[in-house]
């Protein structure tokens, strides 16, 4: 089960990152909240009336847009806020139903998470952004990129775009994976966190904080997300994406099969961190930052890669 699970975790990029603390233009709108002061909580209306929470920090060019996972929220981005902020402007957002973005939404679909993350962005002036996602935010960033269109100048994972190439498991599997999340969300997430997404033996501290905050994520969103991630198919979002995409990755869940990847992403890139966990920019944020700076670089330097 421990094996199973991990793998699905890896593979599908289940994101438990807590540590709760302390159609949209594709051209930016005029923000009213354009004054506010550096990292300011400011708020965007979504399409379906969804008040869409995010910060802003800096103002160079490009914007670097950091979405959390599943059961997360944007304080899980505070060390990269920290280490990019003086040289490009960085913009986190809370996805509907997560930190201070409000859950009146019946519909918890990948493409409606884009819409929030596409929200808060047509109210950044920036001309060139480049999309994070880690876990569930790598998905939901190939949604927003669609919607951002030609301003996105560039994608990166973080643990996540591994089933690229690869269908969905049929319903009976999903069922069967979701199934005991609705039976016991508290324990079972909490047992995920801490047995299955960080190195054995490892971040033990981090491990306990993230299963006890993640496990009060409401299961009204947690479960539906949960069973809209596991559901996510790449095949037709990826038909609209033609900017870079890389992926940096732990190898917990066991190298990456990258075959199906590049048939349908030819100059698709991986990035490996070993022996890291699921959770690569809270365990060792000084390595995770070096990785990205380099990507980040790499994009911005060459556009059409």
């Amino acid at each position: 089960m421990r094996h199973a699970f991990a793998a699905l975790c890896a593979t599908l990029a289940l994101c438990a990152c807590s540590q709760k603390a302390d159609s949209p233009p594709a051209a930016p709108a005029a923000s009213p909240n354009a004054e506010s002061p550096e990292g300011t909580p400011r708020i965007a209306i979504a399409p379906d009336g969804v008040h869409v929470q995010f910060r802003v920090y800096g103002n160079a060019e490009p914007a670097l847009v950091f979405i959390h996972g599943w059961s997360c929220d944007s304080n899980y981005w505070r060390e990269q806020v920290a280490a990019f902020r003086t040289k490009y402007t960085v913009v986190t957002v809370d996805l509907a139903g997560h930190g201070g973005t409000d859950g009146n939404r019946s519909e918890w679909s990948i493409a409606r998470f884009g819409q929030d993350v596409a929200t808060a962005m047509a109210a950044v002036p920036n001309q060139e952004v480049i999309l994070v996602g880690h876990s569930m935010g790598g998905p939901v960033a190939i949604e927003a990129a669609r919607l951002l269109k030609d301003r996105v100048v560039g994608i990166i994972g973080v643990d996540t775009f591994r089933t690229i190439g690869s269908p969905p498991p049929p319903k009976p599997r999903v069922d069967a994976i979701v199934k005991p999340f609705e039976a016991d969300f508290i324990g079972h997430t909490r047992e995920l966190v801490t047995q299955h997404l960080f190195v054995p033996g490892s971040h033990t501290e981090l491990a306990n904080k993230i299963a006890y905050d993640m496990s009060l994520s409401p299961p009204r969103v947690a479960i539906p997300s949960l069973r809209a991630l596991f559901e996510y198919d790449f095949t037709e979002p990826l038909k609209d994406i033609h900017v870079p995409v890389v992926a940096i990755d732990s190898d917990l869940g066991g190298p990456v099969n990258e075959v199906p990847i590049r048939k349908v992403l030819p100059k698709f890139k991986l990035v490996m961190a070993p022996g890291a966990g699921h959770f690569l920019m809270m365990e060792d944020p000084q390595r995770f930052n070096s990785l990205l700076a380099t990507e980040i670089q790499a994009i911005v330097g060459d556009p059409g890669s």
